[in-house]
């Protein structure tokens, strides 16, 4: 199925609506990997890669949306210590604090910081490739086919990853995922 975007893909004069229509997805999906500071950076170089590759689009393989997440899923892979680093810093003590200030987000912050540690320390002890699946079902909201395809991946492998990761995340936090 193609839509509108599909052709801006390759027009050079419409690729601009392809990030007005994604930026901000991206951006938040990278910046809850890394941290703030680097999630700009590495969105606006995820739309250059895609400008830059955008004659090898397929719409076939997947559509736009799992093309630009397998190109920011490879963009934080070279970052994958600052990922680490920022899991276990969050495990060990909670999520930053609130930027809003909001009195009355003061209680779900507290309650939510005990989770935010068992989650990021979850997260942390899952492989790479768990953790991309995961993370972009999660954060992403892609099925299964738009993942293999943003991952180069079979379907089967997306599967048995997830399958995987529940499993593990199940026994370390306690709860069904």
């Amino acid at each position: 199925m193609t839509t509108f975007l599909d052709g801006a893909v390759a027009d050079p004069e419409r690729f601009s609506a392809l990030f007005d229509a994604h930026y901000e997805e991206i951006r938040g999906y990278i910046s809850r990997r890394l941290d703030l500071d680097i999630a700009e950076d590495l969105a606006a170089e995820t739309f250059l890669i895609a400008f830059r590759r955008r004659h090898g689009f397929d719409a076939a393989k997947g559509g736009i949306k799992p093309w630009l997440y397998g190109i920011a899923t490879k963009l934080i892979g070279r970052h994958r210590r600052a990922e680490l680093r920022r899991y276990r810093a969050l495990a060990r003590s909670g999520p930053p604090p609130d930027e809003d200030g909001h009195d009355q987000r003061v209680v779900d912050r507290v309650a939510a910081r005990v989770t935010v540690r068992q989650l990021s320390a979850a997260l942390a002890g899952l492989s790479r490739g768990e953790r991309d699946v995961v993370l972009l079902v999660a954060y992403g909201e892609l099925t299964y086919d738009e993942v293999a395809a943003a991952l180069g991946i079979a379907y089967g492998t997306v599967a048995s990853r997830l399958s995987r990761a529940r499993t593990k995340l199940r026994e370390t936090l306690g709860v069904e995922v």
